[in-house]
């Protein structure tokens, strides 16, 4: 039988009508009872000349039918020609059916657009399911930098995402705050203290971060312990030096997040593993140990490692390999302390433990080699009840005017995240971070993301939703009583007479509106973000091409004077598009302008 329909969205409703097609065949034809629907998807067509939209039920149910694809296809659109949303029917290749709609679909699409305006394309698919997305994670030893960036507004992006979708999302941020770079940033800060007591410290040695961004640092210790730290042993003033520098590293940090709107849920610092009396990481040890997956021995040596540089010792091993990673891996080094790995499966462990089943980490692009160890340890620690999905975010060259962007002063050897978003504001560097996949090198190029044209996608997706309040202003000469506010606006919409839509840009827009929904839960299940912002593009683009057509052709555009009905309906056509528009900003993060200048 047909599984319950979510919504009105019109993918989801055809989806239902081939669902309730197959239950009746299943039925009539004596198919093995509990036939798996969930294979069946209805979705666009590769190739828009074969029609509206596409479904590959023939060819995924035709071993339980025990029938050819091709003919179980002829008996599924046999029954789909009898639906009154149904234009017509083609099957393709060995078993493809692709539908083409009446144009009464995409106008009850529309009004669904205005019925449920800002909640529009909300889904529920995630059903409330608690979803830990870790990103950026950044070592607290500076300020953000450009390739930070990007990883932040793909992480926060792909949380708001998610969110819409009906997922319950924590948003994460990991705290390295245990490794050996904090000691280094100790010694660093140490070093500004001095100087911030007189003390000509001249150039900063090898090794050591040379950024004027811990000088603050350095005037905040002097401030709290005057001259005492400059008599003591480094094993009495590392602590506290540490302790100082890593709370106004992430004062920064928080600082330079928040410039791009991006606020976590939780900061987990990764000392608190080992806390005093609270060892988890030994506790994650035995745990792995007391189900066979500890154990101690030896390690082939790694490939492409000079034979003098291995030292082979009889070491504690996590049986990775069990969770199909290629070689196990080591827990503890030689002098006794842990790996970073081990840290990282007490970690996950602990986001298992704290009800989190759906798992997201956000990697930076030197990270790729780690993913499956980390999916072993997972399986591993949670015995198969949760799942580890890794986003790789690769590298961003930093351009201007199509010229490599100079390294920063301040930050030492790189540009850091805060100039870039004073330079370009935050909604050019979240929306150009989403326009490309994650997994690909992006160029950003601070000049071109500041042009007004079709070239800079982020002004072209705002300035459709300000071209559509302009519209709604320049209307109201038309219908005086066109409500300002969205919902409002939408509600008074609702009943045009959207019939009157019969040009085929105005089709096509409609049919982009509809496609919303289902966009939403394909990018959310997929974690791929990127997926709105093409969207969003293409919308805008489409209305734009509409704008300029009427432009050309007045009988074509949005207000007609002397004929009300025509303008209301195009006006419900506009307050589509806007209300798309909006949702997939607010979804990445991005402002929706009224207007711009």
């Amino acid at each position: 039988m047909a599984e319950k329909l979510r919504s009105a969205h019109l993918f989801a409703d055809v989806l239902a009508r081939v669902h309730a097609v197959c239950g009746a065949l299943a039925t009539e034809d004596g198919w093995p009872a509990g036939i798996d629907l969930s294979r069946v998807v209805v979705e666009p067509p590769r190739d828009a000349a074969h029609g509206d939209m596409a479904t590959n039920a023939a060819m995924v149910l035709a071993k339980e039918a025990k029938a050819k694809p091709r003919d179980l296809a002829e008996k599924i659109a046999e029954k789909l020609r009898h639906d009154s949303l149904i234009a017509s029917i083609d099957i393709a290749g060995p078993g493809f059916i692709n539908l083409t709609l009446k144009p009464v679909a995409w106008l009850d699409a529309l009004r669904t657009v205005l019925r449920e305006s800002v909640s529009y394309g909300q889904g529920a698919s995630g059903a409330a399911e608690k979803v830990n997305v870790e990103y950026v994670s950044a070592n607290p030893t500076g300020p953000m930098h450009v390739g930070h960036c990007r990883g932040a507004v793909f992480g926060d992006a792909l949380a708001g995402l998610l969110t819409f979708a009906g997922y319950d999302v924590t948003r994460e941020y990991y705290i390295n705050d245990a490794g050996a770079q904090v000691d280094v940033l100790a010694r660093s800060a140490f070093l500004r203290y001095r100087e911030a007591l007189g003390e000509d410290i001249g150039e900063i040695p090898e090794g050591l971060y040379p950024g004027d961004y811990l000088k603050p640092v350095g005037q905040a210790l002097a401030a709290e312990h005057g001259d005492k730290l400059l008599g003591m042993p480094e094993a009495a003033w590392l602590s506290p030096v540490r302790g100082m520098a890593v709370s106004m590293m992430m004062a920064m940090i928080k600082s330079d997040l928040a410039a791009l709107n991006i606020k976590h849920d939780v900061f987990f610092s990764e000392r608190s593993l080992i806390g005093t009396g609270n060892n988890r990481v030994a506790e994650t040890i035995d745990f792995l140990r007391a189900k066979g997956d500890v154990y101690e021995g030896r390690l082939p040596p790694p490939k492409g490692v000079p034979v003098e540089d291995y030292e082979d010792r009889e070491q504690t091993l996590f049986r990775a390999t069990a969770y199909g990673d290629d070689v196990d891996r080591p827990l503890l080094k030689s002098d006794g302390s842990y790996t970073y790995f081990a840290s990282d499966i007490a970690y996950h462990k602990d986001k298992f433990d704290r009800g989190f089943h759906n798992l997201v980490d956000v990697w930076g692009a030197d990270h790729g080699g780690y993913i499956k160890r980390m999916q072993a340890a997972v399986r591993a620690v949670t015995s198969g009840k949760a799942a580890l999905d890794v986003k790789i975010v690769q590298l961003v060259k930093l351009l201007r005017n199509g010229e490599p962007v100079k390294m920063s002063k301040r930050s030492g050897d790189f540009v850091t995240l805060r100039e870039v978003v004073d330079e370009v504001g935050s909604d050019a560097v979240r929306f150009m971070m989403l326009f490309r996949k994650n997994d690909a090198v992006l160029d950003f190029d601070l000049a071109k993301v500041l042009e007004q044209s079709k070239d800079n996608p982020v002004f072209y997706v705002q300035y459709g939703h300000a071209r559509g309040h302009s519209i709604f202003k320049n209307a109201r000469e038309v219908i005086a009583d066109l409500p300002e506010e969205t919902v409002a606006r939408a509600a008074f919409l609702v009943d045009a007479a959207v019939e009157r839509l019969t040009d085929p840009a105005e089709l096509s827009l409609l049919r982009q509106l509809a496609l919303y929904p289902r966009l939403i839960d394909a990018a959310a299940t997929a974690h791929e973000p990127h997926r709105i912002a093409f969207y969003l593009y293409d919308l805008a683009s489409e209305f734009h091409a509409l704008w300029t057509k009427g432009r050309d052709l007045p009988y074509l555009r949005f207000i007609i004077n002397h004929d009300a009905e025509i303008t209301k309906a195009r006006l419900a056509l506009v307050q589509g598009v806007v209300s798309v528009l909006a949702s997939g900003l607010t979804v990445l993060g991005v402002h929706a302008p009224d207007e711009m200048r």
